[in-house]
């Protein structure tokens, strides 16, 4: 993962800060506004479902409604029929033996059909289907039970109904419009051997007209138990299974999601008491239309805005960076120390214009501080050096050291030629062709030459030790370090002039730096607060404050020189430089 971050993060150091911001602003703008556009549909599209949801579950609960109040009338009118003993016993009774007798039957049956049509007009018509061959068929009211009518759907839907109801659609004929049947066997006294089937014929209209408003926008449905469409505005679809992949939900009521005709819809079904249901199918395209329109316009205007901000973030952009690159102009002069063609206009009175005047108040500082103190401090060391050369000529001062040694030794005097040979070897070491840094090896045998210088003439009176780490001997050291100390030792610590003076020193690694100190046993001194003495004193040209001056500008302030002295009781002083 931090891999991936990587590499997508690489390239995006690479850009300019311009393109970082426009960029950046731009994502910081593109992610709200798309948020916003798809918080905003969803809203919609959730506002209108569940409206939709609320308004078509109240319509299709009031189809049910009216729907259960009709069947409940048919089913009543059918039980009136199918309790009625006197019908009972006029279709059952034997007129084979007195055929004047169905006269009576009839009208019995003329009245009791007659009234139960003008009181009930939605009723297409009814008929009694009997197996009694002995009583006449009117072929209106009574009819027989031919093979032509057990083939029908009413009569086979009446398969273990046991004496209940049963509804069934017919589709529409080239002569008849579709009808809504109820069927029934009569069949009160035996119930294995019906003595005849009653139908109700109601048109199809009339029960679509409780779901006609409904309909007109959207596919309403009424199905029975087993998902045979009822009614329908597409007459088509009677007595054909709903089209529909997903079954209906054990809930008597509700919606879910599906599709129709290869259309998603919602479905709203509520379900009667003698298990149909009322179905609404409303393709999402038809309510969601606005939500989509919604959408666009809103995205249109998003896509305006966003244009219209791309242009200020690029303008904004541009003039932040142009100036950034003036600024970054200023810094490569000032590398450069090009102070002069530093450019002086102002950059504004904000941020950036603020650091444009600092950056250029701080080239000019450092303009003045490089000429009045560095240049001149080099210029000071680079004559200072000249003089120093002028005045030494190697070659002049080995010439005159040898032409002593020689002189020396042939007046037979060791002690003058091994003094002027340490000497020779002395200025040979220290001179170093001009170098300002030599080894910590060759400053200890520089010391060691002085140290021999200066027993010709105390004999006895100074005794050095040495403790020298091996690792230390290879490291670089300022020339002329360590002989100053000794020759102020030398000059300032000798008190008895019979005991002398003991002189250690040591040289030795302290974590990654080199401690260097000289230790006597001298008259010692009083400290002041300073760790140095604060009077200068200029032992062979080189004093203790400029011995540690020329280590803290060569290695840094975090080494140099300390001195530690007690009265009575010698001195120590320590030298710290790095040791690399």
């Amino acid at each position: 993962m931090r891999k991936f971050a990587g590499w997508l993060m690489n390239p995006l150091y690479n850009w300019r800060l311009r393109e970082k911001l426009f960029v950046m602003f731009l994502l910081g703008g593109i992610l709200p506004l798309l948020f916003f556009v798809q918080y905003s549909y969803s809203t919609i599209r959730s506002e209108l479902s569940s409206q939709m949801v609320a308004n078509t579950g109240s319509t299709v609960a009031q189809i049910n409604s009216n729907l259960e109040n009709k069947l409940d009338t048919y089913t009543k009118l059918s039980a009136t029929l199918y309790l009625d003993s006197t019908l009972r016993a006029y279709l059952t009774n034997d007129y084979s033996k007195d055929p004047s007798l169905f006269v009576d039957a009839y009208k019995y049956i003329n009245n009791s059909f007659v009234n139960m049509l003008t009181t009930n007009p939605d009723i297409e018509s009814m008929t009694v289907f009997i197996s009694n061959e002995t009583l006449p068929t009117d072929g209106m009211y009574i009819k027989s039970m031919d093979k032509k009518f057990r083939n029908t759907l009413a009569y086979q839907s009446l398969s273990g109904s046991f004496g209940d109801v049963r509804f069934v659609t017919s589709p529409s004929e080239p002569d008849k419009p579709p009808m809504f049947t109820l069927s029934r066997l009569l069949n009160i006294s035996s119930m294995n051997n019906p003595y005849g089937v009653l139908t109700i014929n109601i048109l199809e209209s009339d029960i679509f007209r409780l779901m006609e408003k409904e309909a007109s926008d959207k596919t309403v449905l009424i199905i029975n138990e087993e998902g045979i469409v009822m009614s329908a505005k597409d007459k088509s679809l009677l007595n054909q299974p709903i089209d529909l992949p997903a079954s209906f939900p054990v809930e008597k009521s509700g919606q879910f999601d599906s599709t129709y005709k290869g259309e998603r819809v919602l479905v709203v079904y509520n379900t009667t008491k003698y298990g149909w249901k009322s179905v609404s199918l409303i393709p999402y395209s038809s309510f969601l239309s606005k939500a989509h329109l919604t959408a666009k316009r809103i995205l249109t205007y998003a896509l305006v805005s966003l244009a219209l901000m791309a242009v200020l973030i690029y303008v904004t952009a541009r003039l932040f960076t142009k100036r950034m690159e003036k600024l970054v102009g200023m810094i490569r002069r000032i590398e450069r120390e090009d102070f002069e063609l530093i450019d002086i206009r102002p950059l504004g009175r904000d941020e950036i214009g603020q650091i444009g005047n600092a950056l250029r108040k701080m080239s000019q500082r450092l303009s003045s501080l490089i000429s009045d103190v560095y240049m001149k401090e080099i210029d000071k060391r680079e004559a200072e050096l000249n003089v120093l050369q002028a005045q030494i000529n190697p070659h002049f001062l080995y010439n005159s050291l040898a032409s002593i040694s020689s002189l020396a030794i042939r007046n037979d005097d060791p002690r003058m030629n091994k003094m002027v040979t340490d000497l020779a070897k002395f200025y040979r070491i220290s001179l170093n062709k001009g170098k300002n840094t030599l080894s910590v090896h060759e400053e200890i045998q520089l010391t060691r030459y002085y140290v021999s210088i200066q027993q010709v003439r105390f004999a006895n009176l100074l005794r050095v030790h040495y403790d020298i780490e091996e690792s230390v001997l290879p490291c670089p050291i300022l020339k002329l370090t360590l002989q100053p100390f000794v020759e102020n030792c030398i000059n300032h610590a000798i008190w008895d002039h019979e005991h002398g003076i003991n002189i250690i020193i040591r040289a030795y690694r302290e974590g990654q730096d080199i401690l260097l100190k000289v230790i006597d046993d001298g008259m010692g001194m009083r400290m002041p607060n300073d760790s140095l003495p604060q009077s200068e004193d200029t032992l062979s040209g080189y004093g203790v404050r400029n011995v540690d001056n020329r280590i803290k500008l060569l290695f840094g302030d975090s080494y140099g020189v300390s001195i530690f002295s007690r009265l009575g009781i010698g001195t120590t002083v320590t030298i710290r430089i790095p040791g690399k």
